[in-house]
């Protein structure tokens, strides 16, 4: 076994990774960019190396400097996580010739993957069944269109190169082809260095069913059961689960042999997964391999009672497999949801911000949370916006679905927009707890999915206003007075001989309410648009324990900057202070035009300064957190300049270009 590991990552999988390597007795090295310094996975690992500049071309993906670091620290392996160098056969290959071992397959199986047209001829020869597509050499956008054409609409449109959903669209008729062609081979370029594209047929209703399998170097492999990922949203999974809801033993025997059967087609060794689509019919269709580990392998943990990382490390030197295919047990079920600073409701634009308040729910053997920050870290730009993936296990699907929605109620971010309430929302709805899955299922059940919580002004306002009257008594209590029980050190307005009314102004819901509270002794007296609410509590640090007629509640109240959140087991109130005007607000608006929807990088503009566009024409092309968004015109008129380069930095909400609707330019 190595002595030392060198984690070629960040985040939560280079977390993941230290502290499986720490348990085995492994000494960690993490890199670190500058953006990174302060990570969680620096402080975890026991050495650290810094490795470049913020943007991950310039760090994380320079192998040369990734290797030079092993060397330097003595490392005798490296684990590559996921993403990043974990399926650059180039770095596999650099490492096995600088006599450090990559902890991961050969790098003549990544070759053989790495291809999305060339794995589906390996597989076509090793009896793997295909989805009907094409995957020649030729890639004239006119052979493209004609197999698309040809095959019949919808089409996926793959980046042979890719993964995690980049470089990939979906094409539902002739006429969109062209832009979304050229919006996948600019996307595929910018992460994967390659444009190559295949075309498959896109199958409207399939599950997104992938087996995780297991090769060692002595020629045993074996397949851990499925994950369901079909729930997704820009091809990206959002909820996975194990095992599969509705496998049968069959099935899953049929599934798993092929998959193993596919990694034994590229002799392979380690840990990978074998993606199929699943359709209606039972019948199921290779998609991909991936020759690493996965994001969602814990639900597979989780129900095995394996370490997959521990696994990885022992077939990296040279070990057998830890138990054979007769050995693996299942039980229970798990999901896994991954938490991101995003905007759900907003075409899952990733934000960014600092979590100015973190608060996961507490960890047990029903509940886990990979996570790679801390209260106060940054969600930068530069890298994926994944705060944490929450897992969470029990004896049944029914069980396992209830830890998740208790789980994700619990959950407290401030500082940034998260897709919480989203997956809450989506693990709680009536299709999802009745398994109707595919991948369309977030479109499909858009409208139970993305609703708002209801609000209760009548109940919520006094309830902020009665926080913040606690939260100020908090800041301002002095800490000298050498007599707490004296009326000077009370902190609630009182006066001698007379009640005093405090006087507020609280936005909440996009209102700004005037709120009077009177002291009554043990409790609030509050008056909001007329209706007076008694509220009695304390405020212990973050936690609220209050009483509104009789009814007991404990709740959760962060700070994050400009606004508080109070959480409560019936969802999250988000309010403000608003104090006097002291004349110091810069009270200009911004200019006309178009703003930029997140921070994030120019990638190409699409129409020339000038020119009289329509209504939801395609404008300029940006790429923020790997992912390329186009901003389209709000309607008919004229672009009359851009403000911003391809190439250039753009700050969230900055204007992006100066436009002139048609009715204002005639």
């Amino acid at each position: 076994m190595f002595s030392k590991l060198l984690i070629a990552n960040r985040g939560e999988i280079a977390c993941r990774v230290i502290k499986t390597a720490r348990r085995m007795g492994i000494t960690t090295v993490a890199l670190y960019s500058d953006a990174d310094r302060d990570a969680l996975h620096v402080e975890l690992a026991d050495e650290a190396v810094h490795i470049g500049p913020a943007p991950a071309r310039e760090s994380y993906l320079v192998a040369e400097r990734v290797i030079q670091a092993a060397i330097d620290t003595d490392a005798d392996a490296i684990h590559p996580g996921y993403g990043f160098l974990s399926e650059n056969a180039g770095f596999a290959r650099a490492c096995e010739e600088a006599g450090i071992v990559f902890v991961g397959p050969p790098a003549s199986a990544i070759d053989a993957m790495g291809s999305k047209s060339a794995a589906k001829q390996i597989m076509e020869e090793a009896s793997v069944p295909l989805v009907p597509g094409y995957h020649g050499d030729d890639q004239d956008p006119a052979v493209l269109k004609q197999a698309a054409d040809a095959m019949g609409y919808p089409v996926l449109l793959k980046a042979t190169a890719g993964g995690g959903g980049k470089g990939m669209r979906q094409v539902w008729s002739a006429a969109e082809f062209d832009e979304a062609l050229a919006a996948a081979k600019r996307e595929s370029s910018a992460s994967f260095g390659d444009d190559t594209m295949l075309v498959e047929k896109y199958l409207t209703k399939p599950r997104h069913v992938e087996v995780q399998v297991f090769c060692d170097n002595h020629g045993s492999g074996v397949y851990l059961a499925e994950r369901d990922c079909s729930v997704q949203r820009r091809h990206q999974k959002v909820i996975e689960e194990a095992p599969a809801p509705g496998m049968t033993e069959a099935l899953r025997r049929e599934m798993g042999e092929t998959a193993v059967q596919a990694a034994r087609a590229i002799n392979y060794s380690g840990a990978g997964t074998v993606e199929f689509l699943l359709d209606e019919d039972g019948s199921f269709y290779f998609m991909e391999m991936n020759t690493r580990l996965q994001v969602e392998h814990p639900v597979t943990e989780m129900i095995t009672g394996q370490d997959l990382v521990e696994w990885q490390l022992r077939v990296a030197s040279n070990e057998l497999l830890p138990l054979q295919q007769d050995e693996i047990r299942l039980q229970g079920h798990a999901f896994e949801a991954r938490v991101y600073a995003e905007d759900a409701a907003h075409d899952f634009l990733p934000a960014t911000g600092t979590l100015a308040f973190l608060q996961p729910p507490e960890e047990s053997a029903n509940v886990r949370v990979d996570t790679g920050v801390r209260e106060g870290d940054e969600i930068s730009v530069y890298y994926d916006p994944m705060i944490a993936k929450l897992i969470v296990w029990d004896e049944s699907r029914e069980r396992a679905l209830q830890r998740l929605a208790g789980a994700l109620s619990e959950y407290r971010i401030g500082g940034t927009v998260t897709n919480v309430d989203f997956l809450y929302n989506l693990a709680t709805s009536a299709p999802f707890r009745a398994a109707e899955l595919d991948t369309g299922f977030i479109e499909r059940h858009s409208e139970l999915i993305f609703h708002e919580r209801e609000q209760d002004l009548a109940s919520e306002l006094p309830l902020a206003a009665f926080a913040l009257l606690l939260y100020r008594q908090q800041q301002d209590r002095p800490g000298s007075c050498l007599d707490p029980y004296t009326p000077w050190a009370s902190h609630n307005a009182w006066r001698l001989n007379e009640a005093h009314t405090q006087l507020l102004n609280v936005r909440c819901h996009d209102r700004e309410v005037a709120v009077s509270a009177d002291w009554l002794g043990d409790a609030y007296r509050l008056r909001v648009d007329g209706q007076e609410t008694t509220i009695k509590g304390q405020l212990d640090g973050d936690t609220l324990s209050f009483e509104v007629a009789g009814h007991r509640q404990r709740a959760t109240l962060a700070a994050t900057g400009e606004d508080f959140i109070l959480y409560l087991s019936s969802g999250a109130i988000t309010f403000s202070d608003v104090r006097p005007d002291t004349g110091e607000a810069d009270s200009s608006g911004s200019a006309g035009g178009l703003t930029a929807p997140m921070n994030g990088t120019v990638v190409n503009l699409l129409v020339a300064p000038g020119t009289t566009v329509e209504a939801n024409q395609a404008l300029l092309v940006m790429e923020a957190m790997k992912m390329e968004h186009t901003i389209r015109a709000p309607a008919a008129g004229i672009v009359e300049a851009f403000y911003f380069q391809p190439g250039e930095l753009v700050d969230g909400g900055a204007e992006l270009v100066n436009f002139t609707p048609e009715a204002a330019s005639e």
